[in-house]
């Protein structure tokens, strides 16, 4: 596999998508756009934002849209975020409520100019969309919050059903695509994570130039620290100044290393071309919340 030269050629037939339509499309449009929001959805250039906001959902970002870090692979602005809004918590909450979400998925851009990390926020949200969905679950995808772990002990105080944290890449290619992350930080994130009780995800994007083994050694890392659910989707540059892709993966190799996955004990793996982290998320947890059910109940026969 060759590790320093572009693909050039268009996309793979795996990956066309349809364009976005329909009324519940149009109502997610209308409900971003009224109250303000930010959503990874538009902020990420992702792939199944028709699919996502067609069947009524989205992903929300909090903590503005400017990220202050610069991640090769990332769409979102990177800058000097403007002051936090400390209404949005509410209006996302309001929205969430508004369209029915059973399991809601949330993410924020890295705010590594406050004190907090943007914790308090993360935490305001939370409570703010039980208060109005107390049925809803919710689904947290993080940042490190530079390694300062008071900042993440906020997250796990309020638990959240799911917390996720990205690995991103194999170990050799992060201070490359992730310029201000690294990895055992992030390995240890998972795990102060699950030592706090939580359910944790996490995920990884193939074609940068990443080798099979060490897509192998990434996942025997993230099942070292008690990751549950880990999905695997292929990297899509979002610009020509972005980090060029070097390989489209085949839905067989996917299909390959979600049979691992499986068979390193995770108990969810979404592994396929279009995975994102939030993909399928809602019906992900259901899944992983039956599974549960049936291992507990085998326990008390």
């Amino acid at each position: 596999m060759s590790v320093n030269t572009a693909v050039k050629t268009k996309k793979p037939k795996w990956l066309k998508v349809k364009l976005p339509t329909g009324e519940s499309y149009k109502n997610v449009r209308n409900l971003v756009t009224e109250h303000k929001l930010h959503t990874i959805c538009e902020s990420g250039n992702c792939p199944n934002m028709g699919e996502c906001w067609g069947a009524g959902t989205a992903t929300f970002m909090i903590l503005g849209n400017v990220c202050t870090r610069s991640c090769g692979f990332c769409a979102v602005a990177t800058g000097r975020p403007e002051a936090v809004d400390v209404f949005e918590p509410g209006r996302v909450a309001n929205s969430v409520k508004l369209m029915k979400v059973k399991h809601a998925v949330i993410t924020s851009v890295d705010r590594d100019d406050l004190a907090d990390g943007g914790s308090n926020i993360w935490v305001s949200t939370v409570k703010a969309i039980r208060r109005q969905s107390p049925n809803t679950t919710l689904e947290t995808l993080i940042p490190d919050f530079a390694g300062i772990w008071e900042n993440l002990n906020n997250i796990i105080e309020v638990a959240p059903e799911i917390v996720s944290h990205n690995i991103e890449t194999v170990r050799r290619l992060t201070k490359t695509i992730r310029v201000q992350a690294k990895y055992n930080r992030s390995l240890e994130l998972l795990l102060r994570l699950k030592q706090g009780g939580m359910k944790t995800k996490s995920g990884l994007m193939l074609g940068l130039g990443e080798t099979e083994e060490e897509v192998f050694e990434t996942l025997e890392d993230l099942r070292s620290v008690k990751v549950d659910i880990v999905t695997i989707g292929q990297y899509l540059q979002p610009t020509p100044k972005h980090y060029p892709i070097k390989e489209f993966i085949t839905p067989d190799l996917f299909e390959t290393y979600k049979k691992h996955a499986f068979g390193k004990g995770f108990l969810m793996v979404s592994s396929s071309p279009l995975t994102r982290s939030s993909y399928h998320a809602s019906d992900d947890f259901q899944k992983l919340k039956n599974k549960r059910d049936k291992l507990e109940l085998a326990r008390s026969i």
